[in-house]
This record gives structure tokens, sequence and C-alpha cells, in this order.
């Protein structure tokens, strides 16, 4: 479905639910507890505090311990609406506040408080969130297939979890005693809040889990910043997370500023900040989610057996011209891909060893990845090295040249070998320059993976930073646009 009928679709509901609001929102029941005076229910009143004919009473009926009370609207106000004993007119039974609307509705408690006909603005949200998920599934579904190595599938992804995470707490909304429009923004504005405390426990295990590899990475690999992310990401997730509660919580504790006045700007002010800063929180987290899950994914993979050629990515060699054990596994798997490909259908491929020489290595990581080929019976003309090109991207650029110039048809099959935890980038380097391939990856050491996948997290931020950014803006003008109709509510 294009995006214009998800757009059509809210229009409608919306239309339907405001249409059928303001049908019977001029009549409302007003339901009083009068356990204990069921018997003396005919000595019971109803008065309506009111200068001018706001609200009317026009009927009551009582029906086992509730006493039923019809209102109808007279002209826009505000009215409270008292139930007392008709023998002891100070002893209040019963006390509501009640607006009539412009358009005639009658809302209880609050401006956008309970109506008649407000039930069908949750179930309309309900029906949208269930209409974007189905939708977003299926694309989702779709683009995979077509091109997994895309950042756009990873945004996606994060964000069918957080509207799959909103529809369920919209069902749970649904069980309840609906409180009107109120209760679903309420809902909506503070489910960052809700998703970020309730991941709170895992993003911090996975804080703990994430320092001690890298405690382990820095052991290894030595001591710099990037060894760091994981634990620079895991401080800014759970700091995200902790402090607008602590901020809410100090403030409520402090007269510095006064948070309680409903009719204050602080109060509002103080609820968009820490929404805010929650729902950039949840946001990054679904976005790290979105990565986990498409670069495992992409990492498992075993391409299709009709390859004309596979790229072995280069990286640093020893320093006799051997391969590391990081390179000799990317070799290995390519390898061996071959040969699964020769067992499955007979047919050959070419390798393309890729990786041009660096200032401290003695030849280029092609021809040294070339002769550990030779070595392990792969024959010279089944090889071709791309030795010029200096990070993964040249990589791809200059063997999609040879393969180019080599091939026998118009759209050779391709694929490439590469570690484990970096099959997604490349691939997403490889869409980027119209190379149709599909990924193998090498297995590394353990403690690679977490500062991998936050390498891999940034990179999708980066790569698709204005799509991210307009993401977060509309979201913080809902924020702004929701608290805004809180403090209608409790103000108007």
């Amino acid at each position: 479905m294009k995006k214009r009928w998800y757009f059509i679709f809210a229009a409608v509901l919306m239309c339907i639910c405001v249409a059928y609001s303001i049908a019977v929102g001029g009549r409302y029941v007003m339901d009083v507890d009068i356990q204990g005076l069921s018997d003396k229910a005919d000595q019971i009143q109803v008065t309506v505090e009111q200068d001018t004919e706001i609200l009317k009473a026009t009927d009551s009926h009582r029906e086992g311990d509730h006493l039923y009370v019809t209102l109808e609207s007279v002209s826009p106000g505000r009215v409270f609406v008292i139930v007392t004993h008709l023998y002891d007119p100070d002893s209040t039974i019963d006390m509501r506040l009640f607006y009539v609307h412009p358009t005639g509705i009658i809302t209880e408690e609050s401006f956008f408080g309970r109506s008649t006909g407000s039930w069908c603005f949750p179930i309309a949200i309900t029906l949208f969130l269930g209409l974007l998920i189905v939708g977003l599934f299926f694309h989702i579904k779709k683009e995979v297939r077509r091109d997994l190595y895309q950042y756009k599938n990873v945004r996606n992804i994060g964000f069918a979890l957080f509207l799959t995470a909103l529809f369920i707490e919209q069902l749970f909304l649904l069980s309840r005693i609906n409180n009107g429009i109120i209760d679903s923004v309420e809902m909506l504005l503070h489910f960052a809040g809700f998703f970020s405390a309730v991941a709170l426990p895992a993003a911090f295990i996975t804080f703990i889990l994430v320092t001690l590899s890298n405690i382990r990475l820095m052991q290894k690999e030595g001591r710099n910043w990037r060894n760091l992310l994981g634990c620079i990401l895991g401080i800014t997730v759970c700091l995200g997370t902790i402090f607008p509660f602590a901020l809410g919580e100090f403030l409520q504790q402090t007269t510095i500023v006064d948070v309680h006045n409903q009719s204050g700007m602080a109060l509002y002010i103080e609820l968009f900040v820490e929404n805010a800063i929650l729902a950039i929180t949840s946001y990054l987290e679904l976005i790290l989610i979105g990565t986990i899950i498409l670069s495992t994914k992409a990492a498992r993979g075993i391409p299709a057996f009709d390859k004309d050629y596979i790229i072995i990515h280069g990286c640093q060699i020893k320093k006799d011209g051997t391969l590391t054990n990081l390179l000799k596994g990317r070799a290995d798997r390519a390898i061996e891909f071959a040969k699964m490909q020769k067992d499955k259908t007979g047919k050959d491929m070419i390798f393309i060893s890729s990786g041009g020489k660096g200032n401290d290595e003695v030849i280029s990581e092609a021809d040294a990845i070339k002769n550990y080929l030779l070595e392990n019976g792969i024959q010279e003309d089944r090889i071709l090295a791309e030795d010029k090109s200096v990070n993964t991207f040249e990589n791809l650029k200059n063997a999609k040249e040879l393969i180019r110039k080599d091939a026998k048809t118009d759209d050779p099959k391709i694929a490439f070998s590469t570690t484990n935890y970096h099959v997604f980038r490349t691939g997403v380097f490889a869409s980027q320059q119209g190379i149709k391939a599909e990924g193998i990856g090498a297995k590394t050491k353990r403690y690679f993976w977490i500062n991998a996948f936050i390498r891999e997290f940034i990179a999708a931020l980066v790569s698709e930073w204005k799509t991210h950014l307009a993401f977060i803006m509309t979201w913080l003008v809902l924020i702004v646009s929701m608290v805004g109709i809180v403090y209608i509510s409790n103000n108007f």
C-alpha cells in the first residue's frame, strides 16, 4: 500500500470518529454509585451548578446500587453536577465536572475527557496501528528479499518494533474503562518512557556484558576509543533512560521549579523534556535492535549456488606477507563456498583477491590472498588480483571493473567473502554502487561482535542522518502537540 493511502485511511477514521462523537456526544449518562442508599433513591436530588443553562438533567433511573442520570447539552461552558440527599443537601454523594464543547459534545472530568462517543478513538488508533504494522511487515519482507543490504531496512525494522509495542499497549488500554481522548493521548505521550523503562534491565545487563567484552577487546587489540564504543553507547542508553525519571522525582521533591501547579507552564515543560529524552533514547534502542537483526541475518546467510565471481576482501597481513588469522578466515570461507557450489551444481567460480599494499606491508593484500589461494589448489587462471584499493568501498569498485572486463555475460553473479560482522556493511557498499552481490561471513572472535554491532549502528545512523533527524523532529512535534492537549484538558 502506498503511503498516501495510510494518510487517507487515517483521515477517514478521524472523520468518522469526530462525526460519530458529535452525533451522539450531546447526550451523556452519568453513573452514580449509591450503594447503601438504594432504598432511598427517591430522596436523591441532582443539581447542576450554572448561572446560564449549559447542561440539563433530563432523566434519572436506578438499577441496583447505581443511579443513572441523563444529561443533555444546551450551550458551551463548564459546570459541576452535584448529587445530594434531599434531606441533607450539605452531604454530597457525588460531584462531577462536565464540559460542553461548541459542537455540543459533553465531556466528563476534563476538556478531552470521557464522552458518549469517545470509545471510538482508541479503537480507531488500534485499527490504524494494526494496518501500519501489517503494511510495514510486508514492505520489510519485500525490501529484504529484493535487497537485504539497505540501511533503510534497519530503520523500518526498528519502526515496526516500536509500532508493535505501541499496538500491544493500546490493546491493554482498550480492555480497561476508557477515559476519553485524553487517555489515548497520555498513553502515546508516555509510551517512550514505558518502553525505555521496560528495556532498562536489558540495557543495563547488556552494558555490563559490553563493558566486559570491550575490556577483552582492548586487551587483545589495543586501547583506543573505537574499542570503547560499546561502553559509550551503553552508558548513553542507561543515562537516557534513568535521567528523565530522576529529573521528575527531583523536581517533585524540590521547590526550585513549581511542577505541582497544573495551570503553570513548568509542569508541561518538564513533561516535554522528560518524554523528548525518552523518545530519542527509545529510537536509538530500536535502531540498534534493527541493526543487530539485519547484521546477524547477513552474517548467517549463504548465497545462492549460481555465482560466477567471489570477492575476498583484504585486511592487514603479517610482516612476512602471509595472511593473518582474520584474513585467512575470509579466504577459507570463499574456498569453502566455491567447493559447496561445485559439489551442488558443478559450476566453478573466479576468485577476486582484493586489497592494496600498505606502507607497513611487504606485498599487497591481494597478492598475499592470491598466494594463499594457489597454495590451496586454486588454479591461477581462476584468480583475479585487485591490488589498488585502500578500503572496502574501493575493493568493490575496483573488483566491479575487473568483473566487467572479464565477464562473459552482461549479468554476472557475484558473491563476496568477509568477516561475519562486516557482511552487512560490505553489502550496503555494494548496493550503493549498483553491484548485485550476496555475502558470506567468516567466523571471528566473539569479543569483536559487540563493538562491530555498534559500528554498524553508527553507520546506519550516519548514512541516513537526515531521515533519522526528520523522524525524531516529527516525534518531538507530536510530543509538543500531545503536551498541549494535556495542558488544554487540564486548564480550559
